[in-house]
């Protein structure tokens, strides 16, 4: 028998679809039943590829008794976390004043007017660990919703009065200044790992925007931090050495094992970080994994319609990890005797494991010299196992369309174009733009979520600067004017629905959303970086391009903003002080005069985009029309190049030798 999950678009609410729970899509029919049979909400926030959502749900969810317990008790809702991103924001905050920690699944139980009055992560039907038993805790909140409601009622408020205080922002009139760059790249220092690189003890997350500002702005020193990290994350079980992309997180300290759910957001963020690492390095292994990531999101994560999905889950068959390990004899079985036996010496495969039952997890830390293969043996095998490692159950797919992670995506895919020089990248970048136009794009107004031919959920902050960034590094790429005009129109309906014009910054959502108790400036930066990074950083950028004041003054206002949270506690805001960082530039606008396609123009694009230059702004047109491109026009057909840094304009040049020395 079936709930009134069964409707929903939503993978991980599609598995909660059969629980014999009377679960509840979070819409207005299940907030006005709360209301008038005046019960209080169980709130659970998940999402599809979460291990230990999954494991709640067989042991709770699935079982009869905590059913009757919560239908006679409760009004039951089930919310997705990356299709509702507010509501997941706004009651982690909570769950975590209230106990010191977050995580998912989140267990949170509201008043009918929403306010949280008790909250936690994951538990066990019954007691165990130290953690108290679903059911008996179920049975003890609803003895004191009848026993003392008003009671409950009363503390709820307080919490919520708490919350918005937490919440609030309070502006400091001047920009915050290079010294919190200096600070944080102190902590960083102070905090990296020297054998195994990372910042921290483990769990071990991959930090890209940490890793970014240290090739921005960090010394030759900071150079080698990064290095190392790039390369233990690369080296060990985070990144999948056969299918290409990372998982999300490494549950030890060296990177060996990691958490195996892979996801749309983290792979291509590192993509750009391993794209920025090759040109500052000239590495080729950067490339490479930079190659591999990408080659990862078009061969799986790719919907025929243009669109990327939003993951891959960590278990399959039951087992967190089966699909990625190995025992020896399963790689001699795909390989035969003598190659599995050299693949196994190079990638760690022992009868022992490095993992749950003997099986072990592929990796390339305890590779001898003698055991290395050659570059071309190397990826046949891999190649080869990959392809018998497909036969395999595959771990599920949440096969949703999210708008801001599609941002990131058009970001990481257009900028592999531009350094890895591959033209499959471009076409993939220009069919999710036409997709996002197309799909996500209703009556003026940019959606969040689409599946299956179906979009809907109003975009939030994050939406609508992701997807503004991925277009004007789209643009970067084809030079189609169009883009920009699209980045534009995002950009302006940022500034009217998000933008707080008092104080500065921006809020996650809409004024005068009904389910919400109120409105948040989401600052924090975490795996995404926060909406309000988001963006600054792309209305800066779109400022550069347009001319437009209005965006470079709300991009400016943001860091004003958060300028004393920043100081606080600089290493929570890394992607905003990565803005920061390109504010304290002199801009670098590169403007082209000329034919995208003429080889001239091209062998200048060459000579931009093999360089690592934080922030610079890049644009190719043969007429007058956009800003950049004001009163420079080619020289009887012949390609000009205009390089600018801050106020000054070197003379233009003819050449791509010519603008290679005034990049230099």
């Amino acid at each position: 028998m079936s709930n009134r999950l069964s409707d929903s678009l939503s993978p991980y609410l599609l598995q909660h679809a059969h629980n014999p729970v009377d679960w509840q899509p979070w819409d207005e029919v299940a907030l006005a039943k709360a209301k008038a049979e005046q019960k209080p909400i169980f709130l659970s926030i998940g999402y599809s590829a979460c291990h230990w959502c999954h494991v709640m749900e067989r042991e709770s969810f699935e079982n009869p008794a905590v059913a009757e317990v919560l239908n006679a008790n409760f009004v039951s809702i089930k919310v997705d976390r990356e299709e509702r991103p507010d509501l997941d924001d706004l009651y982690m905050d909570a769950v975590q004043t209230l106990t010191g920690r977050g995580g998912w699944p989140m267990s949170v139980w509201l008043t009918p007017d929403l306010e949280p009055f008790y909250g936690g992560t994951y538990f066990p039907p019954e007691s165990r660990g130290g953690m108290p038993g679903f059911i008996p805790l179920l049975k003890r909140i609803a003895d004191l919703w009848r026993e003392d409601r008003d009671g409950v009622i009363q503390q709820a408020g307080h919490l919520t009065t708490d919350l918005k205080r937490q919440a609030a922002v309070q502006a400091t009139q001047d920009e915050p200044e290079a010294d919190l760059l200096d600070s944080v790249l102190d902590q960083l220092r102070r905090t990296f790992d020297a054998r195994w690189g990372g910042f921290g003890p483990a769990p071990k997350f991959p930090q890209h925007m940490a890793l970014e500002l240290l090739l921005a702005r960090g010394s030759a020193a900071d150079l080698a931090m990064a290095k190392r990290t790039l390369d233990a994350m690369w080296e060990g079980g985070l990144y999948d050495h056969l299918g290409g992309g990372f998982a999300r997180y490494s549950v030890d300290a060296q990177w060996l094992v990691p958490h195996f759910e892979k996801m749309l957001y983290d792979n291509a963020q590192l993509a750009c970080c391993y794209l920025a690492a090759f040109q500052a390095t000239g590495e080729p292994r950067y490339a490479e994994v930079a190659r591999g990531t990408l080659d990862y999101l078009m061969r799986d994560l790719r919907d025929p319609s243009g669109g990327f999905h939003s993951s891959e889950d960590a278990d399959s068959e039951g087992e967190e990890g089966r699909f990625y390990v190995f025992t020896p004899e399963e790689v001699q079985a795909a390989l035969g005797r003598e190659d599995g036996a050299r693949f196994c010496a190079a990638f760690g495969i022992t009868h022992g494991g490095n993992f749950e039952h003997g099986r072990s997890v592929v990796h390339r830390f305890s590779c001898a010299v003698g055991d290395r293969l050659s570059e071309e043996e190397d990826r046949s095998l891999r190649e080869r196992l990959r392809l018998w490692r497909d036969r395999r159950v595959r771990p599920g797919k949440d096969d949703k369309v999210l708008a801001a992670w599609n941002g990131l995506a058009l970001s990481a895919l257009a900028r592999g174009h531009q350094v890895l020089g591959e033209t499959r990248y471009l076409e993939a970048t220009q069919a999710c733009a036409a997709f996002l136009s197309k799909e996500l794009w209703r009556d003026g107004r940019l959606l969040r979520v689409w599946r299956q031919g179906r979009a809907h959920t109003a975009g939030f902050l994050e939406d609508h600067a992701a997807v503004i960034e991925g277009l004007v590094d789209l643009f970067e790429s084809d030079f189609d004017p169009a883009w920009l005009r699209r980045a534009e129109t995002l950009g302006e309906a940022l500034l009217a629905s998000f933008h707080d014009p008092i104080d500065g910054g921006f809020y996650s959502t809409e004024a005068d959303q009904p389910d919400l108790i109120f409105r948040q400036k989401p600052g924090f930066d975490n795996a995404i970086p926060g909406g309000n990074t988001l963006a600054a950083r792309a209305l800066l950028r779109l400022s550069r391009h347009l001319q437009r004041e209005d965006f470079r003054l709300a991009a400016e206002g943001t860091l004003r903003c958060f300028g004393a949270w920043m100081r606080r506690a600089p290493r929570a805001f890394l992607g905003l002080l990565g803005v920061l960082d390109q504010t304290l530039r002199e801009p670098l606008d590169v403007a082209l005069s000329g034919n995208p396609a003429d080889p001239g123009v091209r062998a200048m694009l060459d000579e931009v985009y093999k360089r690592f230059l934080p922030g610079r702004v890049l644009s190719v047109s043969e007429d007058q029309l956009l800003p950049l491109h004001d009163g420079r026009r080619s020289a009887r057909g012949q390609a000009l190049a205009f390089v600018c840094r801050g106020r000054t304009c070197a003379p233009p040049v003819k050449t791509a030798g010519g603008l290679a020395g005034l990049l230099d």
